[in-house]
């Protein structure tokens, strides 16, 4: 058909497929148990494969853009009708993948696919359009218009997918945690006198941690500072994984 917009769908379909095993395959490792060599488990490839699916759809929009502009300057002869039929049956198949898909809403690896799979179908929808309107007036610039306008669709959900995985990757604070309160708060606690080495992250995704260095008036009240500290993270800010140091005051 030498349809932009189908070529696009096709190519976004299959790099969906390799993503859909991709995230399969993140899963299955994930649930390993914690070993000798990764004491943390394998809760992060299902990030890491959110973080490669959205920097393989990021290289797809770069494409379809640039093919776009170039039909745009040269229009090329596009089949509407078998453009029309197969962008249909793609449509009808985006639909039930995506609707599987959307039964979970925890995983940020089964999220990433959703967003290529609606994607796709947005892909899909633009060359139903594009078909429907080159077979009716034989308009063919339609067909890199609407390539470009579901690639920046595409875009804004790849870049937020990027970010959610890349900081998850590099360990950042969770969003919902204020780490300069959670330092006020830690040196607010009676008997603690400063806050040092505090590092707040998600070992998985909804499960903060902490570990840090606390330095105290009186070391044999750690028990007790440690109970309250403890209650106060819970309490205040939702953590309940906390590693800390009790250290004494130094003299100058």
């Amino acid at each position: 058909s030498n349809s932009l917009a189908l070529i696009s769908d096709a190519g976004h379909m299959v790099t969906d497929a390799a993503a859909l095993g991709l995230a399969l395959l993140a899963q299955l490792i994930a649930r390993r148990p914690p070993s000798a060599r990764h004491s943390f488990g394998f809760v992060r490839a299902e990030a890491l494969a959110a973080f490669v699916n959205s920097l393989a759809m990021l290289l797809l929009v770069g494409w379809i853009v640039y093919e776009a502009v170039q039909r745009l300057a040269h229009p090329e002869h596009v089949g509407g009708k078998t453009v029309l039929i197969v962008a249909a049956i793609g449509a009808c198949i985006n639909i039930a993948v995506a609707w599987v898909l959307s039964r979970d809403e925890q995983s940020i690896n089964t999220r990433a696919a959703l967003v290529n799979v609606l994607g796709d179908l947005l892909g899909s929808i633009a060359a139903i359009a594009a078909g429907a309107v080159i077979h009716f007036t034989g308009w063919v610039r339609i067909d890199p218009i609407l390539s470009i306008f579901v690639s920046l669709l595409i875009l804004k959900s790849t870049v937020s997918i990027l970010r959610e995985s890349y900081h998850f990757l590099m360990e950042g604070v969770p969003h919902h945690i204020d780490y300069l309160k959670i330092g006020a708060d830690l040196a607010g606690i009676p008997g603690v006198r400063s806050v040092h080495d505090l590092h707040v992250w998600d070992m998985s995704p909804g499960e903060p941690a902490l570990i840090g260095h606390l330095e105290i008036d009186d070391l044999d009240a750690w028990p007790d500072v440690l109970r309250a500290v403890k209650a106060m993270l819970l309490d205040r800010h939702g953590i309940d994984h906390v590693t800390l140091q009790p250290e004494p005051v130094l003299q100058s």
